[in-house]
């Protein structure tokens, strides 16, 4: 029986050779043209996986290195294949990661890192990378799931991956896998705040709190929040104090007049598709604030000020 002929060997003529080199280089620009149609598809998937743009590009950049590796040969679905492996990907980054935050000293609280936009001209590219995020206040229920539970509701109900694909991923059978994905269903249903839709509203409430904020209206703002408010605040190792977690409008209303005094330097700005804000001092960001409203009133606010994350964000479009 003949071996199967798996690339150019020394036994081969200088014109097989170069056939095969070519052949090859030929799979390659194809496959790169394929990662490439894929690629918005991978990036969303890893941005809902990990909560952060970077951490996602290198998980695509890393499915890409497997699939030139590899060559994928044999494989029908090309699409499906690249987001298992990101899913992989992810799943490594958030077990290491959870890991990590066993450490005492690590912070209690976590904001993922956000995408950014202007209210207003958003230009192609960045549009693209709105249309990735998905609200801080359900990136913020995802941070609580476990890391198989979170790659199986993104996976199955985000994107519709079968749970026999998701099984394999999570060393798990299809049976166990949909329990996974259910249980993480749940927490999402009972946690997640039913958002208001409407951008005009959403705009008219944030606006009125910043008012509020900037005269000192202790009455103008607990108009504008709702009484189980929450205010999630994460300053990172570097800044301890500035990491928090407070419940309650009359807790929040005090917080927000301390913040009051950043809200002239801020810059309005879309937080994963609603209304933010974004502080700079010496043109660097020193903390973004997203706010999530629900029935006319605020539900939650999440402020990033952890300056090694907040360097890692793309503010290119509210440049100007």
């Amino acid at each position: 029986m003949s071996e199967e002929r798996t690339g150019p060997t020394a036994g081969d003529g200088p014109g097989e050779v170069g056939r095969d080199i070519r052949a090859e280089g030929d799979r390659q620009e194809w496959l790169a043209a394929r990662f490439e149609e894929e690629r918005g598809q991978l990036r969303a998937v890893a941005y809902r996986m990990l909560g952060s743009l970077s951490e996602a590009d290198d998980a695509v950049q890393e499915a890409w290195l497997r699939l030139s590796r590899s060559g994928a040969h044999g494989v029908e679905n090309l699409g499906g294949w690249l987001t298992t492996v990101v899913g992989r990907v992810c799943l490594d980054q958030l077990r290491t990661r959870r890991a990590r935050r066993e450490d005492p000293l690590e912070p209690a609280v976590y904001v993922p890192e956000p995408v950014i936009g202007p209210t207003a001209g958003v230009d192609p590219e960045q549009e693209a990378l709105l249309a990735d995020s998905v609200g801080l206040a359900l990136l913020v229920v995802l941070e609580a799931l476990s890391p198989a539970e979170r790659l199986a509701f993104v996976l199955h109900d985000m994107f519709a991956v079968p749970f026999d694909e998701i099984a394999p991923i999570v060393g798990r059978t299809p049976t166990a896998a949909r329990q996974l994905a259910s249980r993480a269903r749940r927490r999402v249903q009972d946690t997640a705040p039913p958002l208001d839709t409407d951008p005009a509203r959403q705009h008219e409430v944030v606006d009125a709190f910043l008012a509020a904020s900037r005269a000192g209206d202790f009455e103008g703002l607990l108009a504008v929040l709702d009484p189980e408010v929450v205010l999630r605040a994460d300053g990172g190792t570097a800044a301890r104090g500035a990491t928090k977690l407070v419940r309650g409008a009359a807790a929040v209303v005090e917080q927000a007049l301390f913040y009051a005094q950043f809200v002239p330097a801020g810059r309005p700005a879309l937080v994963n598709g609603a209304p933010g804000l974004v502080t700079l001092r010496n043109g660097r960001p020193f903390s973004v604030m997203g706010f999530t409203v629900a029935h006319g009133k605020i539900v939650q606010i999440d402020v990033l000020a952890d300056p090694v994350r907040l360097a890692r964000l793309d503010l290119s479009g509210l440049e100007g």
